[in-house]
């Protein structure tokens, strides 16, 4: 039997080092490049609206019954659904309330807002900060409306946390102004959310516990 030397050897363990290296080079690439599911907690979520009028504003919330974002990294297209419960929405106030489901959001007919992710515009960074835009579908009182909100996306490991800021016409989406002689209020809402919940890539293993 013919004997290798020592540095035949190691230029072998070398070369084989130097292949596992280059196959194993386009994981991160191959990895990101796979489906990003994003699933928010709706017990770390807050929904807050301001009205105002004439007097002082109006502070309220909504309850996030369920949400769930998919995209893909390389194209941006995007699905899933944030499911709002409408029939939640309170300001503290409840003459005020049930003018609000009754009159203007109409709860028990259209019991559910919904934003349906379509687009997503920019990079999830791997670590740290994020800044992008999702466009969508903004279901709500029975009309779509098309809604673009700008997300500052802050990720840690695979949790994730999320905030947007947007204002809904809703007098211009056919809903009622619930102005009177005596009070005026604005024919706008601003929105502000918060979210947090955890990221999940097609394909990759689970972490461990």
């Amino acid at each position: 039997m013919r004997l290798r030397s020592p540095i035949h050897s190691g230029r072998i363990f070398r070369t084989g080092c130097i292949a596992l290296f280059a196959w194993l080079l386009p994981l991160p690439s191959m990895v990101a490049a796979q489906p990003i599911t994003v699933n928010l907690d709706p017990a770390q979520t807050k929904i807050e609206w301001t009205l105002g009028d004439v007097l002082h504003t109006v502070h309220g919330s909504f309850k996030m019954r369920s949400g769930s974002v998919t995209f893909d990294p390389k194209s941006g297209d995007a699905s899933g659904e944030i499911i709002v419960d409408a029939t939640s929405g309170e300001s503290g106030n409840h003459a005020r309330d049930k003018k609000m489901h009754k009159e203007i959001l109409e709860s028990q007919r259209y019991p559910e807002i919904i934003f349906s992710p379509k687009h997503v515009m920019g990079k999830l960074a791997d670590q740290g900060t994020s800044n992008i835009q999702v466009q969508g579908v903004f279901h709500i009182h029975g009309a779509d409306h098309d809604l673009t909100l700008s997300l500052p996306v802050e990720k840690s490991g695979d949790a994730v946390k999320a905030s947007t800021r947007f204002i809904v016409p809703y007098q211009d989406w056919g809903m009622k102004n619930p102005s009177t002689f005596l009070l005026k209020v604005e024919n706008k809402v601003s929105i502000s959310i918060s979210s947090a919940g955890h990221i999940t890539v097609a394909g990759a293993a689970s972490p461990a516990h």
